[in-house]
């Protein structure tokens, strides 16, 4: 029996290991959250069962190691874990008649602060616990850290950076790549903060917010921790959201808390209850891996039993193939909700799932829908050897201990997903309604197989508005747009076919040698071609290539039939510009944004790029003198700094 412990032990030690590692060193999640949890708590009774606890247990050490790829640096103070509860009066009992504040649990990434004289001097991740990485300068760019201070002494704190779900969303739908979207708002943080190039951090609104102070020379806060949160907001810190309890009303506020999570924008998952009483928090010392003078709160999970009617396989353009869980349709944190994510093989398989099983269902951080365990366990779903897009055969990879379905088949209608995305782009044929994962779906349902297709979609109204997201009005709304992509220009046709190479401009440019005459360019030979102001034997190579092709000239054939060319007429008198090649950066004035002003180079037969080059005719900024690093490529080249009224004035 002891035997069995001690193996049993080793499997969880293992299992909890390679989770903790992907989700703390490579953001990825193998296991959900409740998973984690259970086996967790599992763990740690075998541990006091047994009075045994191995070197490499999760019991003994916090988080992963820290990547190579930033400066490292240990704490002076080690950065512990938690102790946790989802029992409510464990969580009174825990106060022992004691005052506490009562706050949320972010989910981010911790972050130490140090500032010296009144500024920020550095800031290091929290890492293993022990040993964090050294990120100063993504610091720097976070939305809300001050980096003067009134007070001069140093001061240590820390704290929480996080990306709200309406940033998260918003920079999501950016991504036209559905593969390369984030999975949630802590990967999206944690990724942002640990960039070497802290412009990228810049542009993803980090937040952080402040949850302890570990140093402040000279200061006395009368034993109180709201005294030294009260301190901190002085020196203009955002403090975590808190209310100060006691045994009386801490249920009371903790049911504030769970009414207001259903609608806070900042990733939260669960509430952290804390001693006001410094001093006597301090004297209860602390465990191995836990501070003894505050406990966290994870929110009870609400669980309910349902039964999984299919398993739906979704193919990517990567050939990744995920499965799917579709239930029961049950209600979860004031929601429906009847499919839940399975992510891989390997999670498959652990659940023992099978048609028919009951299995109990959750939402993570009340959000996320997930499957919580099987009742069943009948382990009879079948995977399929064939795609559900293409019908080739599919094989399974494994990848650092995990296990994924994969479609073999380069032809796969699912990879050419990239090319429609790009098809009905803003620069393209402009359809709204069809994002990246609605192209996903629609190609996986069979209605989309080449470009024509995507001008037929209204012989599938009856399936599409079943569809989960779809609705009558979207659907209307969706075929509205498309009938109005009917009518474009060649030169959004040339480009929203996604010839290599070809960008919109060179697209323009093309479109323009031949007078729109497209068969013409059919029949253009490279070295006709590469005579192009800009395009160059390799792009022209690839022109040539795609037209001489038998299948993308007979589907460009297919799509002229669906819609409308309008032919532009190129007034030669006002191509002033050919030749010309202009970089543009910086604000505007005179014009609305960069795409008004680069739309007036390119219909006077100008070139607009987004670098400098010794071919650049001029750089136009209207901070001809700034230190940007277009301006010192410029000097450093002797291409013409102008402003936007040089710019009027000389070539308009």
């Amino acid at each position: 029996m002891q035997n069995e412990t001690m193996n049993r032990m080793k499997e969880l030690i293992s299992t909890l290991n390679s989770a903790s590692k992907a989700y703390y060193a490579q953001d990825m999640e193998i296991m959900s959250n409740y998973e984690y949890d259970r086996l967790y708590d599992e763990l740690t009774a075998l541990e006091e069962e047994t009075g045994v606890t191995l070197s490499n247990s999760p019991t003994q050490h916090v988080g992963y190691e820290a990547i190579d790829e930033l400066p490292k640096e240990r704490h002076e103070k080690p950065m512990l874990s938690l102790g946790k509860t989802k029992n409510r009066e464990e969580l009174r009992d825990w106060m022992n008649g004691n005052e506490a504040l009562l706050s949320w649990k972010l989910d981010g990434l911790t972050i130490v602060l140090t500032f010296f004289a009144g500024k920020l001097a550095k800031a290091v991740t929290r890492g293993n616990g022990e040993i964090g990485e050294v990120i100063t300068n993504n610091a720097k760019v976070f939305k809300n850290i001050p980096l003067i201070i009134p007070f001069k002494g140093e001061l240590i704190l820390r704290g929480e950076a996080v990306i709200s779900y309406s940033d998260f969303e918003k920079i999501n739908s950016q991504i036209e790549d559905a593969d390369a979207k984030y999975k949630n708002p802590r990967n999206l943080c944690s990724g942002s903060v640990r960039q070497l190039n802290n412009e990228v951090t810049a542009n993803r609104n980090v937040m952080f917010y402040a949850f302890n102070l570990v140093k402040a020379d000279g200061v006395d806060f009368n034993n109180s921790r709201e005294k030294q949160f009260s301190f901190l907001k002085e020196q203009g810190f955002d403090v975590v959201e808190y209310k100060k309890v006691t045994p009386d009303n801490i249920l009371e506020e903790i049911e504030y808390f769970e009414k207001k999570i259903e609608h806070y924008d900042i990733p939260s998952d669960g509430l952290v209850l804390l001693y006001e009483d410094i001093a006597y928090g301090l004297s209860l010392g602390m465990t191995a891996k836990f501070p003894r003078d505050s406990i966290a709160f994870k929110w009870a999970d609400e669980l309910k039993e349902t039964t999984l009617k299919e398993i739906e396989w979704s193919a990517s353009r990567t050939g990744l193939i995920n499965p799917i869980a579709v239930f029961e349709p049950v209600e979860l944190e004031g929601t429906t909700v009847s499919r839940a994510s399975v992510h891989n093989i390997s999670i498959m398989r652990g659940l023992k799932l099978g048609i028919g099983d009951r299995i109990t269902v959750y939402k993570a951080n009340m959000i996320i829908p997930q499957i919580a365990a099987n009742l069943t366990g009948s382990n009879s779903v079948e995977i399929p050897d064939k795609c559900p897009v293409c019908g080739q055969p599919t094989e399974i990879r494994q990848i650092n201990d995990v296990q994924s379905l994969y479609c073999v088949n380069p032809s796969c209608d699912a990879k050419k997903l990239k090319s429609f995305t790009l098809f009905v782009s803003r620069d393209a044929m402009n359809i709204d309604g069809l994002s990246e994962a609605t192209l996903e779906k629609f190609i996986g349902k069979g209605f989309i197989h080449e470009y024509a297709d995507i001008f037929k979609l209204s012989r599938y109204e009856d399936e599409i508005t079943k569809m989960e997201g779809f609705g009558e009005k979207s659907f209307k709304n969706l075929i509205n747009s498309i009938e109005e992509a009917r009518t474009t220009s060649l030169y959004k046709v040339i480009y929203g076919l996604g010839i290599a190479g070809i960008g919109l401009a060179n697209a323009k440019m093309i479109c323009r040698f031949y007078k729109n005459n497209l068969q013409a360019m059919k029949e253009a030979q490279i070295e006709e071609l590469s005579e192009i102001e800009g395009i160059g034997e390799v792009l022209a190579g690839a022109f040539y290539e795609y037209f001489k092709n038998a299948e993308n000239t007979e589907q460009l054939e297919h799509l002229l039939n669906e819609i409308t060319v309008v032919i532009e007429n190129v007034n030669e008198a006002e191509q002033t510009l050919t030749g010309l090649t202009f970089v543009i950066t910086g604000s505007l004035m005179h014009y609305g944004n960069r795409n008004e002003l680069k739309d007036i180079i390119e219909e006077r037969g100008g070139k607009v790029t987004g670098s400098v080059t010794s071919k650049t005719t001029c750089l136009i900024n209207n901070d001809v003198t700034s230190n940007s690093s277009k301006n010192k490529k410029a000097k450093e080249l002797g291409v013409r700094i102008i402003s936007e009224d040089d710019f009027m004035r000389e070539y308009l």
